[in-house]
């Protein structure tokens, strides 16, 4: 069979997989679509029982509303400095711990790699209530704190599975060749390992990011009476009234949570994909 035949019979099957993967993507952006649309039509638009996917008269009175809103810089910058905070230390943590069960052999191993995986299995929901009294006991509720600490621990065991096929595929040799060549530990460590994994670090840090960003439930439960405290989607409960909802409002607001992610993507996207793949190959 010649290559050209070869082309020709491959070609319905290549444009099928294309068209599948661009109704995925179309199916997967309409919602990011209609939110931003619902953010910037009139009230009148929003509320009229005849939805339409265009808008004539685009307004910005929602997200004027949204940033008008009291302590909403606040938010924001609890909700940076919260997630930056889970990104960086569990990030770090996880490129020693990584390290530690990949090229040490020691006692209970096996136990503590099962131990990662069996905590990925529990429900987030079911160790709400534990959590609220733990963080209680240790004097947190109300800071950003009893944040902090549970997305840490819950971001931990997936960064270390995942960083852990990163350095077992660095050789050995390259590790001993550092040795030889006068390098410490610690140099080895921090100037070669660390950029060598620096990929996978970058795609645990994405998903630690999102999940961090976005957490409502913790910051629903952990922070009662302090709303200097809260978060950014906290925000979203200003506009859930009684007697009627501002969907302008919530739109607008979800649309500007989602800018940062979405900033966030794109200054690490090479790094992520490289990262991904590095996993699926490993």
């Amino acid at each position: 069979m010649s290559v050209t035949t070869l082309l020709r019979v491959k070609r319905p099957g290549r444009l099928a997989a294309e068209a599948a993967a661009l109704l995925i993507a179309v199916a997967v952006a309409f919602p990011l679509y209609w939110m931003v649309l619902s953010a910037v039509k009139p009230a009148g638009e929003i509320q009229s029982t005849d939805p339409r996917p265009w808008t004539l008269a685009p307004s910005l009175d929602s997200f004027r509303r949204v940033f008008e809103q009291q302590d909403f810089g606040r938010y924001f910058l609890n909700s940076l400095l919260v997630a930056g905070t889970v990104v960086i230390a569990s990030a770090l943590i996880a490129f020693l711990a990584a390290t530690a069960v990949t090229r040490f052999r020691f006692t209970f191993r096996t136990t503590l790699l099962i131990m990662f995986l069996v905590a990925q299995m529990v429900p987030v929901e079911a160790l709400t209530i534990p959590l609220f009294f733990l963080m209680r006991d240790f004097g947190q509720l109300n800071t950003l704190g009893s944040l902090i600490l549970p997305h840490l621990a819950f971001s931990l065991p997936f960064a270390i599975w995942m960083l852990r096929g990163f350095v077992r595929a660095v050789p050995e040799a390259l590790e001993e060749a550092a040795y030889i060549d006068g390098a410490s530990r610690t140099r080895f460590l921090w100037q070669i390992l660390f950029p060598l994994v620096f990929p996978g670090l970058v795609a645990t840090s994405v998903f630690s990011f999102i999940t961090t960003w976005n957490d409502f439930l913790f910051a629903k439960s952990f922070i009662i009476s302090d709303t200097s405290q809260s978060t950014l989607p906290m925000a979203l409960l200003v506009f859930f009234k009684p007697d009627e909802n501002d969907w302008g409002g919530i739109m607008a607001a979800s649309t500007v949570m989602t800018i940062p992610v979405l900033v966030f993507f794109v200054l690490v996207q090479r790094r992520l994909v490289s990262g991904l793949g590095g996993a699926v190959k490993d």
